[in-house]
């Protein structure tokens, strides 16, 4: 099992709607309607399920190469436990790691040249990502020091169809086509991230995606990737990762992807094989989410217990809602069973002692204040479980924590 550190791998970057006025680069999730505007993904994602809901115009600065564009964000917090380790780390916690802490969490500068799916064309999609957020998401074979990252970089080549929504032929380093949530936290209802992106997913993947949308109910993307989180292969054989979005209206999206491949250095046989499905439906002011995630690995030497195969399950819900064009509320509820261990147990960053298995989890209320243009405060009060004593002792604590981000 690789280090925390190296986690961080999403396998590809399907247009999660990043708030209004914008939408930045994510995964294949359905569009979260709560938070700001955020940076925009223009390459022209194919996943039908990652529909950009009442799109509005990407705030961006043109530069002065002709359809090139620039946006991004920027965001600061404060975080407070009772029950920190060391007084010092927030246990089991991701980018809102730090006690007592006022963080710089992100910069992040997005560059795009969009493509146009109705010809011959090409696009290219990056980020540079700099604050202590960047130091959690690298991944293995890439290095821009301990405060930076680029999460996304790839470039799109697009072949016309019949339809008018072309084939996506990408290659890079591309987030991954798993979960709800995504990198950068102004696109998801809440500011911290839950325990589904933080244990059970990848965050990015280097390698090629194809991707299309055969109408307006269903789309497809397939990636061939060196590993989870990685960008210099630590085996000699691939990891795959498809997924098949389904839309039987405008208000309503499933998902389906499923993963294969060896991740664990210098070893092809043992494979980490798993399925996830993900279903969003909007309600008026209102939007759900129902998560599931199921995955296994075979044994080896570094799972907990190297004689035997580690399993592991979860299921999260997410429930947003808009009082106004200013002021909106987003609840998270999230459970993951690991049962032996092999996603939990990181001495590092995240803080959960060594264990041969746990089942913990999580209840969040964030407020998404957007009273100021461009910006957004985000008070959040959050509570964990866990069935191990991993809380300085305890089997719970209670977080409170405020981020302010400004979205250009």
């Amino acid at each position: 099992m690789r280090p925390f550190r190296i986690r961080f791998g999403r396998a590809a970057l399907l247009g999660a709607w990043l708030v209004a006025p914008a939408a930045l680069a994510a995964q294949s999730a359905p569009p979260p309607p709560a938070p700001p505007p955020a940076p925009s993904d223009t390459t022209g994602s194919s996943d039908t399920t990652a529909q950009k809901a009442d799109p509005v115009t990407v705030n961006h600065l043109e530069t002065t190469l002709a359809g090139f564009k620039l946006s991004g964000f920027a965001e600061a917090s404060y975080a407070y436990s009772g029950r920190s380790t060391g007084d010092t780390v927030i246990v089991g916690r991701l980018y809102d790691r730090f006690q007592n802490h006022f963080m710089l969490n992100a910069l992040a500068v997005v560059l795009d040249r969009p493509y146009d799916p109705a010809k011959l064309s090409a696009g290219f999609h990056t980020e540079l990502l700099l604050g202590q957020n960047a130091n959690l998401i690298k991944s293995g074979g890439f290095d821009l020091g301990a405060q930076g990252d680029i999460p996304h970089l790839y470039v799109t080549l697009n072949v016309p169809t019949a339809s008018g929504n072309g084939v996506q032929f990408k290659a890079g380093r591309i987030p991954t086509l798993m979960g709800l949530e995504v990198i950068e936290t102004v696109a998801n209802p809440n500011w911290s991230e839950g325990n589904q992106f933080i244990y059970v997913e990848n965050f990015t993947g280097l390698g090629v995606s194809v991707e299309t949308k055969f109408n307006r109910y269903v789309d497809a993307q397939f990636r061939v990737i060196n590993g989870w989180d990685q960008v210099h292969d630590n085996n000699s054989h691939k990891s795959l990762m498809g997924r098949v979005g389904i839309s039987p209206d405008a208000l309503t999206s499933v998902g389906i992807v499923g993963f294969w491949g060896p991740e664990e250095a210098d070893n092809n046989t043992a494979n980490r094989y798993g399925v996830e499905g993900l279903i969003w439906r909007k309600l008026g002011k209102a939007a759900v989410w129902v998560q599931g995630d199921y995955g296994k690995e075979q044994a080896n030497p570094a799972l907990p217990d190297s004689t035997q195969d580690a399993t592991w399950w979860a299921l999260g819900g997410w429930a947003t809602y808009d009082f106004s064009s200013a002021f909106g509320l987003a609840l998270r509820a999230d459970y993951v069973n690991d049962e032996n261990g092999a996603r939990s147990s990181f001495n590092g960053l995240v803080g959960f002692p060594a264990n041969t298995g746990q089942k913990f989890g999580s209840g969040t209320a964030t407020l998404n204040i957007r009273a100021w243009p461009n910006a957004v405060v985000r008070p959040e009060v959050r509570y964990d479980r866990s069935t191990l004593t991993a809380f300085d002792g305890r089997k719970d604590q209670l977080t409170v924590a405020l981020a302010v981000a400004y979205l250009y």
